[in-house]
């Protein structure tokens, strides 16, 4: 039975691709309008950001949402901490209230529990002339029944938390109701705002010690909060309070 979608949303389902974000760009390119999901059972060349490998076991989630958000890339990229507060809700549902406290949202889009990874979020895209994009795909990949070890930031899965009856349907199920109730409230006349109040409030690290590796730098700070934007804020030991909109966060002191 074929997972039960939003109204207006649809649906490609593969048993393997070489990866649902290129199949996104693919359709994107060839004028599909979406909004689509497209999902895998395998991947043969997930990758994340900065083109990092993403393992891809079968068990896990695998998908990509097709969007034309009718939007510049500076809006658009808001679209990130939709996605993030939209995973965090369809996995918050399927925890037990126990395990639901450690459930955190780790800028700029990774879901996180007891401090490692659950879910991971690659955001890719392509311009019109105007400044509008041409088309938007959100890959989202999470860990339910297996998480891949020997990695630089700690993973774990629904599974290894004891969550073992979630198939990828089900996930799908959840994450694109969640997703649609999210994009909802972004549309919504509080838009972007409501949203970066409701990204705080699942915030890890929020006041803790950060270490922020860029392309050509590394430097330590406080997590101070987001910037109107989305842009992290760090307060450095000089009292300056730095924005920074891409790079890699690590707590130093655990997350909170």
């Amino acid at each position: 039975m074929a997972p039960l979608l939003p109204t207006g949303i649809s649906l490609r389902a593969f048993a393997e691709i070489d990866s649902t974000n290129e199949e996104a760009k693919r359709l994107g390119e060839a004028g599909e309008p979406g909004p689509i999901w497209i999902t895998a059972e395998r991947q043969t060349a997930g990758r994340g950001r900065r083109g990092r490998e993403w393992v891809s076991p079968s068990g896990n989630f695998m998908g990509t949402l097709l969007l034309r958000p009718q939007a510049n890339p500076r809006k658009a990229a808001e679209l990130s901490f939709v996605a993030a507060l939209a995973v965090h809700d369809a996995v918050d549902g399927l925890l037990s209230p126990a395990l639901r406290p450690d459930l955190k949202l780790k800028w700029p889009n990774d879901l996180l529990h007891g401090g490692k990874k659950l879910a991971g979020i690659l955001l890719e895209s392509s311009g019109i002339a105007g400044g509008e994009l041409a088309w938007l795909a959100i890959g989202i990949g999470i860990n339910l029944a297996q998480y891949p070890e020997g990695v630089e930031y700690p993973a774990t899965s629904l599974a290894a938390l004891g969550v073992t009856d979630v198939t990828p349907d089900d996930a799908l199920e959840r994450l694109a109701a969640a997703f649609d109730r999210r994009i909802r409230q972004w549309r919504d006349v509080q838009g972007f705002a409501a949203i970066r109040e409701a990204w705080l409030a699942r915030a890890a690290g929020l006041g803790g010690s950060i270490t922020v590796r860029l392309a050509d730098e590394t430097f330590d700070g406080v997590f101070a909060g987001l910037a109107p934007d989305g842009a992290l804020e760090v307060r450095t030991a000089s009292g300056e309070t730095r924005q920074i909109s891409a790079g890699d966060v690590f707590f130093r002191t655990g997350p909170r």
